[in-house]
């Protein structure tokens, strides 16, 4: 698997040496908890990193890639030691564990975001993959200040009930038992899944040693508005993907 994805003021690439590694682990330490430090975990050995780096070869935003060739394999993936997946291992296409995405805090413009899904686009397409999943982050472990994006997303993007992830993991909260309070607005990432037609789960884990709050998120490609598809391959054609 590889990617080379460059549009204006940033490229995007896959980690190639332990040097690479080191700068993913250390960007996502300083997302995901401050200050220096290396952010790694067992699964780092079997996943793809992307990196997308400014014209200085500054390394503002990364994340890691789960490839598995069907439903049967979801069991192997991040999510599942949070979540019940039983609904999608019937699946028999293959899939993408989209993990730690996360951008540097002066980098946070739309560029970044638009050439990383740019170069997963052509990853895509290349891969035949069917499924990005993932879990998506909200930053504390206190729910209540998102409890309007919540009830949001009970309302609008609650996915299919037989595909949909129920409650693994040891703390959860249920999107139904939070106030409709607080003016937190959804992480971008999560915008953007949503905006192509994916759906997430009706609860959220609290996690305590990443001190934040994730919801389990599925894009099913078919699913994506043609329109934002042919824009989404338009931007991925400079990608050179095997």
């Amino acid at each position: 698997m590889t990617i080379s994805f460059q549009d204006g003021r940033y490229a995007a690439r896959l980690a190639r040496t332990d040097d690479d590694l080191v700068a993913c682990h250390r960007l996502r330490h300083q997302c995901f908890f401050g200050g220096k430090g290396q952010d790694r975990d067992a699964y780092d050995a079997i996943c793809a990193h992307v990196m997308v780096e400014d014209q200085a070869g500054r390394l503002v935003a990364t994340a890691r890639l789960l490839e598995i060739a069907s439903g049967a394999e979801i069991g192997k993936c991040y999510a599942a030691g949070y979540y019940d997946l039983s609904g999608l291992a019937t699946c028999a296409a293959p899939m993408i564990e989209v993990g730690r995405f996360c951008i540097a805090a002066d980098a946070r413009d739309a560029d970044v975001l638009r050439v990383a899904w740019g170069a997963l686009t052509g990853l895509v397409d290349a891969r035949g993959i069917a499924v990005l999943f993932g879990c998506t982050s909200f930053a504390g472990t206190d729910p209540a200040p998102y409890g309007r994006a919540f009830q949001r997303l009970a309302a609008r993007h609650l996915g299919p009930e037989t595909l949909r992830p129920g409650p693994k993991a040891a703390e959860v909260v249920r999107f139904a038992d939070i106030p409709c309070h607080g003016t937190v607005p959804m992480p971008p990432l999560l915008r953007t899944y949503l905006a192509m037609g994916g759906w997430v789960c009706d609860h959220a884990v609290i996690d305590r040693h990443m001190q934040t709050l994730h919801v389990f998120t599925c894009l099913e490609v078919a699913s994506v508005p043609p329109a934002r598809a042919a824009a989404l391959r338009a931007l991925a054609q400079t990608a050179s993907l095997p």
